[in-house]
């Protein structure tokens, strides 16, 4: 697709306003360490990470407009630019890296130092932004009317809005706040689960539920139909197809990873047993031959745009608009060759001379696929962990033939895998923020400096947060659990002990195929197969109000009540993230013996509506509440096209 000539960015590229200030220097590296840190302790818990560009970006207005009286939209853009970069390095490093600690444990070693991980921190994250560069114009600004990139396009829409004032920022301030009450009553305190689960005694190995949450409901409806669609069928395969006849034909039979037979295993954990033991692993397979088929189908484009990068090799970017500017292709290049001999030299970093170019390879192929990615379902709902059990089946094979097996091999192939979650990680972070700024009329130079200032800030934070916590509870806790570590660290193992299951992991590679045969887009399909059911459905029912909404408008009313629906829809994204890093902190402040802040609120209410203890009870009033927000969406979008 050719660039969109008629696209004009908000501040045209012949205006200048402070961008890279020391205001929002300071204010951006702070974010970045908070959001960081709040991750790392949220996604060790659960599994999961919150975006943190739309908060970033909606804190900076407060502080910058309200409290210090400044003015400049590129200056809140960059706070969040370098604020978001602390959410992707935690997001990476705790998927991956606690797996070290919990060899640390089983073998009496030394736990991995502060500098390792730092320094595994700042190159993955380096080499992230440095890969992502080259693509921009391909990705960013070619292809502006295909990748909708919704987190990059709704904080952009958010800070306009903020801009601007009047009903823009209205709507969004809405959302916002409906979100944030909403995100407080379901998971600060607890009146009703966040989390609505059915079983269908009839068809076993099935289930259907829904994350009744407003950030989801947001990106379905910013994704639109089509996409949001592809991801539910992928869940309805997975959830519908796959885990029925794995229960039916299974039955008393035990498979690994499982340690039970299938019959106990949905006996005592229902469809979620099923999930977690086996169509993760489908999943990963299709993630993994989507990705290596979507590079393939960008290989043409790619070649493309590093042949006009090429072109500037020998000369410097100053002829350029401003709003056209990269960091230099030569910067690029020697950045990228400094960094993979660091990670073979750096003596603390478990990696020799093999896994460096390893890293190079899949780092720039993830970069790419990542980059791709959450143009189409977002960065959170970026498959990252699926990316990586691709790089680590890989990386864990390369290594065994090598001969590099034992500790030390399995101690590469997770510093590895680290290395690429934090390059796809951060990859998918710096494209939404290229969009956001593309979309903004910011410079994409300063931009990418900004990036790699927040991951040398978070980078050098992460390695205390992980230690802290290991101190207070240890990996594996019920604290902290650390899910996503614990299956990185078990498919390293069973890859070299010999015993993963690839045929699980082949089938989801196959299914893949066939999806690209029949003209179906595999990356959202796949995703749809890897992640649980609960999030797509609520996705889907986002996707559907769009398509209500298009429907059901006059034709000189679509465009007014679509750009009303995506602002009040970034509310809802900004709002959730908003409650759900101030819920991450209010989790680690302690209130009393052994309990927080988080468990005091989160106790409260419960205890005095003991009705809603009842599962039953619990999930009609989170269908209840879910519909409502839904209706509140479907009534923003009319309210304003109708004034108009």
């Amino acid at each position: 697709m050719s660039e969109n000539k008629e696209f004009k960015p908000f501040v045209p590229a012949s205006k200048t306003l402070p961008e890279f200030t020391s205001t929002s220097i300071i204010l951006g590296i702070i974010l970045a360490v908070v959001f960081g840190g709040a991750n790392a302790y949220l996604g060790l818990r659960v599994g999961m990470t919150v975006s943190a560009s739309i908060p970033a970006a909606v804190i900076s207005m407060g502080i910058i407009r309200k409290i210090l009286r400044k003015d400049s939209i590129l200056e809140n853009n960059m706070v969040q630019t370098i604020g978001s970069a602390g959410e992707s390095v935690a997001a990476g490093a705790i998927f991956t890296l606690p797996a070290l600690f919990l060899w640390a444990a089983e073998w009496g070693t030394s736990s991995p130092s502060l500098i390792e991980i730092a320094s595994i921190a700042f190159i993955g994250g380096a080499l992230g932004i440095l890969f992502m560069v080259p693509l921009r114009k391909a990705l960013i600004v070619q292809e502006h009317g295909t990748l909708p990139y919704p987190e990059g396009q709704a904080c952009a829409e958010v800070l306009v809005a903020g801009e601007e004032g009047g009903a823009k920022a209205s709507t969004v301030f809405a959302g916002l706040g409906i979100a944030a009450a909403y995100k407080f009553i379901t998971d600060g305190l607890k009146v009703f689960p966040s989390e609505v689960h059915y079983e269908i005694p009839a068809y076993k190995g099935s289930g259907i539920g829904m994350d009744v949450l407003p950030a989801l409901l947001g990106v379905g409806y910013i994704c639109g139909p089509k996409i949001s669609s592809y991801l539910f069928c992928g869940g309805i395969l997975g959830w519908f197809v796959l885990m029925p006849m794995i229960v039916l034909f299974g039955a008393n039979m035990v498979l690994f990873p499982a340690d039970v037979s299938i019959a106990e295993l949905y006996a005592k954990q229902g469809s979620f047993g099923i999930w977690s033991s086996y169509i993760k692993y489908i999943g990963a397979g299709a993630v993994a031959c989507g990705g290596v088929l979507s590079l393939v189908k960008s290989m043409p484009l790619i070649i493309r745009t590093f042949r006009d990068a090429l072109k500037g090799f020998g000369r410097g970017a100053v002829t350029d608009e401003r709003t056209n500017q990269d960091l230099n292709i030569k910067v690029i290049l020697i950045g990228i060759v400094v960094l993979a001999l660091a990670i073979w030299i750096i003596p603390v970093i478990p990696i020799n001379l093999f896994g460096a170019l390893l890293i190079v390879l899949f780092g720039f192929f993830f970069a790419t696929v990542s980059s791709r990615m959450v143009g189409l379902v977002g960065s959170s709902n970026n498959p990252v962990s699926g990316m990586t059990i691709a790089t680590l089946l890989v990386a864990s094979v390369a290594l065994k033939a090598t001969g590099m097996t034992g500790q030390a091999g399995m101690t590469a192939a997770i510093a590895i895998g680290g290395v690429i979650c934090i390059i796809a990680a951060i990859a998918g972070d710096t494209s939404q923020d290229l969009k956001t700024g593309y979309i903004l009329g910011a410079t994409p130079k300063k931009q990418q400096i900004g990036e790699i200032v927040g991951v040398v800030a978070s980078a050098i934070a992460i390695g205390g947060v992980l230690y802290l916590l290991d101190m207070a509870w240890g990996y594996g806790s019920t604290e902290l659990l650390a899910p996503q570590a614990t299956l990185m660290k078990m498919i390293v193992e069973g890859v070299m002990g010999g015993n993963l299951p690839w045929a699980l992991v082949g089938i989801g590679a196959f299914i893949a195929i066939v999806v690209e045969i029949l003209g179906i887009p595999v990356l959202p399909f796949a995703i749809g197969l890897y992640l649980p059911i609960h999030l797509s459905t609520p996705m889907m029912v986002g996707g559907i109000v769009k398509w209500l909404v298009e429907k059901n408008s006059a034709e000189s009313d679509k465009k007014d009540a679509d750009a009303n629906g995506i602002l009040y829809s970034s509310g809802l994204i900004a709002g959730e993230g908003l409650v759900g890093i101030f819920l991450a902190i209010l989790a680690i402040i302690p209130a009393g013996k052994e309990s927080t802040v988080g468990d005091v609120i989160g106790g409260f209410l419960p205890n005095m509506i003991p009705a809603l203890a009842d599962a039953n009870v619990g999930n009609l009033v989170g269908l209840t509440a879910f519909a409502l927000l839904t209706l509140s969406l479907w009534t923003f979008c009319f309210r304003r096209s109708k004034k108009a």
